[in-house]
């Protein structure tokens, strides 16, 4: 290899490959926002986010190991208003899976429970791309202490 070709070379694996991963790190910031300004709109969560095959999820509210799928029961709101914070990626394989680490805060309601003002938990959840597009494989929902899981007690 003439010298310049190895320069470009280690020059890719330095610079290059990084950013490849910044890259996926970036779309499951931007999924895990985009998640939640939809139910912040539309006072339900999008069925579309989970994968096709479902999603396996510990609840904040508790109980046992749940399974959603895209055609499941989507709590639906009477309001909602919440935010995310502090996300953290891990990119397990660059454009087709990922770990998202993160804090979810809001008010709700859902219909027919009783409110629930001060939800603060910490949120993990597995990415996988499929069609692509980023959806959840897996989560778990951990209710923050000074906070509150959500009004649903789950015990399927």
């Amino acid at each position: 290899m003439k010298p310049i070709q190895s320069f470009a070379v280690i020059l890719f694996l330095l610079v290059g490959a990084p950013l490849s991963f910044a890259d996926t790190a970036q779309e499951i910031r931007d999924v895990v926002e985009a998640n939640m300004a939809f139910t912040n709109k539309n006072l339900s969560q999008d069925p579309m986010r989970i994968s096709s095959g479902g999603s396996k999820e510990f609840f904040s509210s508790g109980g046992l190991l749940n399974t959603l799928t895209r055609n499941g029961d989507n709590p639906d709101f009477e309001f909602f208003s919440g935010s995310v914070k502090h996300i953290e990626v891990v990119v397990l394989v660059e454009g087709k899976a990922a770990i998202a680490h993160y804090y979810q805060e809001a008010a709700m309601k859902p219909k027919g429970l009783p409110a629930v003002p001060n939800y603060r938990t910490r949120v993990t959840q597995a990415y996988v791309k499929e069609d692509g597009m980023w959806r959840v494989k897996a989560a778990h929902w951990s209710p923050l202490q000074g906070g509150a899981g959500t009004s649903q007690t789950v015990v399927k």
